[in-house]
């Protein structure tokens, strides 16, 4: 009897171990989810923000191209249950918004461009979209740890290696755009 009160403790145990990894998976994913309806609204946005820009900055094509590139590779589909894909999404991502940047400190040079109402207003919004997608970002790295940890601390770890859930990467900054940014690099 005892030792089947003994079994019986240790599936309850490895059942628990078990649902909380699939919980912690489940939040990590739904973060990313979060992440890609913020990076939908900036894909969406980035065309309009084109289409102004292009009608002054006739001169400034590679930079226009560069946008476009990036908002291309960025809105491809990928696994989310693939680390190394859900990485390369997330960094197609921080190549957009560098590009993004770039666009905005290269506007500068054209005061036309600069007072443009429709301009403003879509830089505006650009910028509030940067910082939803921030938050998100947040979010899922806080996510991301609680996965990590649960998957590479025992006995969690074990089950998970068992059932084949691994951490997913953190969406972490590139050393360049920890750096300020001199427009006059771009002029």
């Amino acid at each position: 009897m005892a030792f089947l009160i003994g079994l019986a403790v240790i599936a309850l145990f490895v059942y628990i171990l078990y649902a909380r990894l699939i919980k912690l998976k489940n939040s990590a994913l739904e973060a990313l989810s979060s992440i890609d309806v913020q990076l939908k609204k900036r894909h969406d946005l980035v065309p309009n923000i084109l289409k102004i820009a292009k009608k002054f900055m006739d001169h400034e094509e590679g930079v226009l191209s560069k946008v476009t590139q990036m908002r291309s590779i960025s809105a491809s589909d990928y696994d989310k249950n693939n680390p190394e894909e859900v990485s390369q999404h997330l960094e197609a991502n921080k190549q957009l918004q560098s590009a993004m940047m770039n666009l905005f400190a290269v506007a500068e040079n054209y005061p036309d461009l600069k007072s443009q109402e429709t301009m403003v207003r879509a830089q505006e919004t650009y910028e509030e979209v940067e910082g939803h997608i921030s938050a998100a970002r947040r979010f899922y790295n806080s996510s991301v740890t609680d996965l990590k940890n649960a998957v590479e601390i025992f006995p969690s770890s074990a089950i998970a290696s068992m059932i084949g859930i691994k951490a997913m990467p953190f969406f972490e900054m590139d050393e360049a755009e920890r750096k300020p940014i001199d427009a006059s690099d771009y002029m």
